[in-house]
């Protein structure tokens, strides 16, 4: 066998690289058999795709040398090898061939520093190596050319969508191509399985009814969780109220498939991702750590929190979650959909998709950009085979507008799932949230305020522990540093349980709004939007018949966080406002429905600030050319950074011996990748993301871990009660 090398640590040829592929390959053909591409380009692709490795400047380099200024990375070099003349005989289009040879020569994506010449030079060099080279799997389509015609291949040239049919088709099939090659190859570099199979879905909720049956002989499955099962492949809009069973709806629609479940909040995706692979309760029961991942910014340090109840090495269950590996995944939108924007490098994601159905809850909570992501991100999953479900509590009514707008075909179910039950009884206070009101509804209440904006929620969080003992009062928000968020939600799930009995007066903001499966006595609440209220109910009485008078509070004056200023669309907050003076006393689910329909309908919204930032921001992402952005612009755009995580002073101050270890081991090298990940998260816990504005208006130190890293001390007031408080106070009005 020829000794050239692949990579060096741990040392591999190429040909024992690409057997790694092979046999990845195979398994993406056996489990997902049914992808719309053409396996035997593929599979020749998995073939070639580093036979440029064989070039001098690479093998000295890979050898323990330095790179050479020379060297032109392998990929252009190892369309060479492509059998171009064998595949025309075969009957391939000279489009289809294109798509194999750009596939082969950008599986990296790298910048093109050389010229033409400078290439032809070194292909010509290749062929003294590849003379002595044999690999029998290469077979009748080993070939070597160091010049082909230029229809078929030029260094420069790229695919893109075109405006045709044929030219869009092409460039999907340049997209599977692509992205499946990168996630072979990625996982045969990280030496895991490309695929775990989903072969255990349908028996598992399967065995979650024969428990509930051991409990109620007469148990069966909802209605609405029916409907889904009998809906698999269909794209499915559904609108459930809460208490219908919306997550195993999800796993039923999903059966034994790859899949996706999305939600707009961590806290919310990590109590879903509990609840799959909880050893006792969850519907996972088994090999969780090959069947659920969990993908969000923060995945290892929730990983550490499980480590003790998983079989296997916490590193390799990482790497298994972030390359897509795992059957089911519950992720954020950002983790997900970002290949809207088509950068290079974006064809794994979507490629993954063509063969995926993604699960969408809380539709209803993402913001106007996101929004606009996730209506063009269905578009370009429904192009390339994917399946999609919108499963929400409350819909607005322009969304599947703008996906039909945007040739996104769906099945709205016929009858919303509601129930005839009442959980809520209104009463609208016609004046600024104040304590003052609040106060005399304690006694032995578990009382829920949410507030618009922190500033508001902070004021009145002060006012209540002036009149009760601070141990009864709690707040949340998103200026914590996280560990001190993360005891919050851990305590406010608690008190909000069900069973609990304990008074207790929780303030928040909308990070309470959604998901959370909290259960309050009385609500008492700063009116955002019709839609953000009936989030805000379903943290009180979730799953309660309407057993009082009134619990629910709606203040709806001086609310803060209205635009011009603040976050919420000043248009939608009036005509919330009007929708609810005639509404008094108990309110059914089907009429929340009908007022949800009647303020976020396309024509109430048309002419809104945040229907034009919806449509906008849908002609913005369509906008950029493929391939016109990179990775790290995208994840900018995306998330809409515009803030800062940084460590509060006092909160250093308290722990610096422990932030300096951590920062030490970050910085140290040679100590293992693991211990690294542990002490990232441990030192993020110290940490809060400060709003851009607050931070702008502040001073910070630096303490530098590289060249790319520093650790920012923000020079702030901080308590664990309280939180963040600015230097400067005038500057506070955040929404979360």
């Amino acid at each position: 066998m020829n000794h050239y090398l692949a990579k060096s640590k741990p040392e591999e040829t190429i040909q024992e690289h690409t057997d790694n592929l092979l046999r990845n390959y195979d398994l993406l053909q056996k489990y997902y058999p049914e992808i719309p591409i053409n396996w035997h380009f593929l599979k020749l692709a998995c073939l070639i795709h580093d036979l440029g490795k064989m070039n001098l400047y690479f093998q000295e380099k890979v050898s323990g040398g330095k790179r050479n200024k020379k060297e032109i990375p392998h990929n252009y070099l190892s369309v060479a090898f492509v059998p171009y003349k064998k595949l025309k005989e075969e009957g391939y289009t000279k489009e289809e061939i294109q798509v194999l040879f750009q596939a082969i020569a950008r599986h990296h994506e790298r910048k093109i520093g050389f010229t033409e010449d400078e290439w032809s030079l070194e292909m010509k060099k290749l062929e003294q190596e590849w003379q002595g080279f044999t690999y029998d799997k290469l077979g009748e389509y080993r070939a070597y050319r160091s010049h082909f015609p230029a229809k078929y291949y030029q260094v420069t040239a790229q695919i893109f969508e075109g405006k045709t049919d044929q030219s869009m088709e092409i460039f999907i099939q340049y997209v599977l191509l692509k992205g499946l090659l990168n996630r072979i190859d990625f996982a045969a570099s990280a030496d895991i399985d490309v695929e775990q199979p989903n072969d255990f879905l349908e028996t598992a909720m399967a065995e979650q009814m024969t428990v509930f049956r051991a409990k109620n002989p007469d148990a069966d499955w909802k209605p609405l969780q029916k409907y889904m099962q009998a809906h698999q492949d269909e794209n499915v809009i559904v609108v459930a109220e809460t208490g219908m069973g919306k997550t195993e709806a999800g796993l039923l629609w999903l059966g034994n498939h790859k899949g996706f479940f999305t939600l707009p909040l961590r806290t919310a995706i990590n109590a879903i991702y509990s609840r799959l692979i909880d050893s006792e309760t969850g519907i996972i029961k088994e090999s969780q750590t090959d069947r659920v991942g969990l993908l969000h910014s923060e995945t290892y340090g929730q990983y550490l929190t499980h480590e003790s109840d998983f079989d296997m090495d916490i590193e390799d269950y990482y790497t298994k979650t972030r390359q897509m590996s795992l059957p089911i995944t519950v992720c954020t939108l950002d983790q997900l959909f970002d290949f809207v924007f088509r950068y290079a490098g974006f064809e794994p994601k979507l490629a993954t998709l063509s063969y995926s159905k993604v699960i969408i809850d809380e539709v209803q909570m993402y913001s106007p950009d996101l929004l606009a992501y996730l209506i063009v991100g269905l578009s370009y999953i429904q192009k390339v085979g994917g399946k999609f479900t919108i499963l929400t509590a409350t819909l607005p009514g322009i969304i599947p507008d703008l996906l039909a707008e945007n040739d996104v075909i769906f099945t709205r179910a016929e009858e919303d799932f509601i129930s005839d039950r009442i959980r809520h009884s209104i009463e609208v206070v016609h004046e600024p949230i104040n304590s003052k009101f609040i106060q005399e509804f304690y006694e032995d209440n578990r009382i829920l305020i949410i507030c618009n904006t922190v500033r508001v929620a902070k004021e009145l969080y002060k006012e209540l522990v002036d009149m009760y003992d601070a141990a009864e009062v709690h707040l949340l928000h998103s200026q914590f540093i996280k560990r001190d968020r993360s005891a919050k939600e851990d305590a406010i799930l608690a008190d909000g349980h069900k069973d609990s009995k304990r008074p207790c007066i929780w303030v928040a903001t909308q990070v309470v709004e959604a998901s959370l499966d909290i259960d309050f006595d009385i609500l008492f609440t700063e009116l955002s939007d019709l839609n953000g209220l009936f989030q805000r109910m379903g943290r009180c009485y979730r799953n309660r018949e309407l057993d009082v008078a009134t619990n629910v509070y709606v203040f709806d004056e001086e609310c803060s966080g209205v635009k011009p200023r603040g976050f919420i669309d000043k248009q939608i907050h009036e005509n919330s406002k009007m929708m609810l003076q005639s509404c008094h006393g108990p309110v059914s689910e089907s009429e929340k429905l009908t007022m949800i329909n009647q303020v976020y309908s396309t024509e109430a919204l048309q002419g809104s600030h945040y229907y034009k930032e919806v449509t906008d921001m849908i002609k913005y992402v369509q906008s950029f050319d493929t391939y016109e952005l990179d990775k790290n612009e995208v994840r900018k755009r995306f998330r809409n950074i515009n803030s800062v995580a940084a460590i509060p002073k006092p909160i250093h101050a308290e722990n610096k011996e422990e932030i300096a270890g951590y920062i030490e081991i970050i910085k140290t090298k040679g100590i293992e990748r693991k211990a690294k990940m542990k002490a990232r998260t441990m030192l993020s816990a110290y940490m809060l993301d400060i709003p851009g504005y607050i931070y702008e208006k502040g001073s910070a130190e630096f303490i530098k871990i590289n060249d790319y890293e520093k650790v920012i001390i923000f020079d702030c007031d901080y308590d664990e009660g309280i939180g963040l408080t600015p230097k400067d106070k005038e500057k506070e009005n955040q929404f979360f």
